[in-house]
């Protein structure tokens, strides 16, 4: 089989040659900048330049010869556009507190407070506050939370919507349609589109990172508050996301066609490591019919298979998912409560993918030896592989500061168990 057909069988829960692996097609099945560094190292790969397409978590874009040396089988289709608002163009050498250098977007507006902190502006725009604050020594950026004074009376939703979604347009869907078309035809990979924008509730961009001004609701804390003492305005501002996400989605469709096999569509966390972060009564009635809409449009109107991720222990909505229409979980975060692989492919193995749960990126591949890892490694595929459904993916993105020989013996110990 070649990379496409690998994962097509899998993701109609068919058994391929091997398990498909996935490294870099989504924000969330990605790896760190230092990380990928040193990857090229491991694999004396010295000609290209690590580009940080995602800088708020500083993923970098992974290059062709990498793949190939990787065996990985899948590419993402990704609008150039950051969650600061920016786009990934004219590139320019920046550097990382720990020495790496990279290359990020010439919209890439920074400057360096009086703690060594690192400040990066929406839209790259120094006229408005900063929306991302990278500690001194950090690796990440996270959201600085601009939120103002609320005044009940005038929360508007369709000003939050609009402020920080947009309707796709005619230069995306060309993007779009050209993207695809080239690896469609010039390569065999499996093709993932990136859609993103049912993802109601995403707290990554609650904050507003991309608005230069933030109206509403933009603290996370007062974001979940709001899920029970605001159930109005949130069904209202899910309605009118959920409208915008359908009008995109049927773009996306018109640029796209059948060329791309999985959509990813939300990447809302429900989960923290013990247990969900909000009931099951409240997912119900706020998130549920929403999600059944758009999951709804997506099987009435393409071939595509749904991707949703989330964090965390949620194997008490994973019936709900299923029931609305979810095809794929990500990413199977194995080392929190309930999480147990073999016990969600016995009970849900039939009806939903599991992609990601290659091995724990909390304690095994930071802090493991290579040998625990490579043992990880197999288990995990032996468990998940049976009757097809699972494409390999670690546990969320590889994070940074991982040891060489952890990542040689993750990638050596994939190689033997998907030949297994």
């Amino acid at each position: 089989m070649n990379s496409r057909e690998r994962l097509r069988a899998a993701i109609c829960h068919n058994e391929p040659d091997r398990v498909p692996f996935d490294l870099g097609s989504t924000s969330v099945t990605g790896v760190h900048a230092s990380t990928y560094a040193r990857i090229k190292k491991i694999y004396g790969i010295t000609g290209g330049a690590v580009r940080v397409v995602d800088p708020y978590q500083m993923l970098a874009e992974v290059e062709e010869e990498v793949k190939g040396k990787l065996g990985i089988d899948t590419f993402g289709i990704q609008l150039p556009y950051t969650i600061f608002g920016f786009r990934n163009e004219n590139w320019k050498p920046w550097k990382l507190f720990d020495g790496t250098d990279v290359l990020v977007s010439g919209h890439f507006t920074w400057d360096e407070d009086e703690n060594g902190d690192i400040l990066l502006y929406p839209q790259g725009d120094r006229t408005a506050a900063p929306s991302g604050r990278m500690a001194k020594n950090g690796y990440y950026f996270d959201a600085i939370v601009r939120q103002k004074p609320l005044d009940e009376k005038t929360l508007d939703p369709k000003k939050w919507v609009s402020q920080t979604l947009a309707a796709y347009t005619d230069e995306d869907m060309r993007y779009l349609e050209k993207t695809s078309k080239k690896y469609y035809n010039e390569t065999d990979y499996g093709l993932l589109g990136n859609f993103c924008d049912g993802g109601l509730g995403d707290i990554g961009i609650v904050p507003g990172p991309n608005v230069r001004d933030p109206d509403g609701i933009r603290d996370p804390e007062e974001w979940y508050i709001s899920l029970l003492t605001r159930k109005n305005y949130m069904r209202d501002l899910f309605g009118l996301q959920t409208e915008l996400a359908i009008k995109n989605l049927q773009k996306y469709r018109e640029a796209c066609g059948d060329r791309i096999d999985v959509i990813d569509v939300s990447e809302t966390d429900f989960g923290g490591q013990r247990g969900t972060l909000i009931s099951v009564d409240v997912f119900r009635e706020l998130f549920k019919p929403f999600m059944r809409k758009i999951n709804d449009w997506i099987h009435r109107n393409t071939n595509w298979k749904i991707f949703y991720h989330t964090c965390g222990s949620v194997e008490r909505l994973i019936e709900e998912l299923v029931e609305i229409g979810v095809d794929i979980l990500n990413p199977v975060q194995y080392s929190a409560s309930g999480m147990d692989l073999a016990g969600l492919k016995k009970k849900w193995g039939d009806r939903l993918v599991f992609w990601g749960g290659g091995v724990d990126t909390q304690r095994i591949l930071p802090f493991g030896n290579p040998e625990e890892i490579a043992e990880e490694v197999r288990k995990n595929v032996a468990t998940m592989a049976p009757g097809g459904g699972f494409v390999f993916s670690v546990v969320h993105n590889i994070q940074a500061g991982i040891p060489e020989d952890n990542l040689k013996a993750l990638f050596e110990a994939l190689k033997s168990a998907r030949y297994a």
